[in-house]
């Protein structure tokens, strides 16, 4: 069982910037790829960014340029820095975890039943 604890959620102005933490517990987690994902209120669950084991990056066109993953193998953390916040970012950001990605031939890094292990999520809202 691997435990996904994200922080780092807020209220920010637009144009400003958040940095989002994501603590997985684990100690392969070096093998797991890790994803961000994005719901809000009345919309469906969307992809954000992931970066897979090895190092590579993927990105939501809404979000490229603006946000970057990044990942801290020796603290078992991802991030996810976001620049230029919109408006339109506002949502319950979640982060997740995929495991078995060291493993997988073809990652699927933007559907969200590639990742096994979810966390609880943390609020952010960007006001105008």
């Amino acid at each position: 069982q691997v435990q996904v604890v994200e922080s780092g959620g807020g209220l920010v102005q637009a144009g400003g910037s958040l940095r989002l933490s994501c603590a997985a517990s684990g100690r392969t987690f070096s093998r797991y790829a890790m994803g961000w994902f994005r719901q809000a209120p009345g919309k469906e669950r969307e992809f954000v960014a992931a970066m897979s084991w090895s190092g590579n990056t993927y990105y939501a066109d809404s979000v490229k340029g603006r946000f970057t993953i990044s990942r801290d193998n020796a603290k078992n953390t991802v991030y996810l820095q976001m620049n230029s916040l919109k408006p339109e970012d506002t949502a319950v950001y979640y982060c997740a975890a995929a495991p078995n990605d060291y493993y997988s031939r073809y990652g699927r890094y933007g559907g969200g039943t590639y990742y096994d292990y979810w966390g609880q999520g943390t609020q952010v809202t960007v006001s105008s």
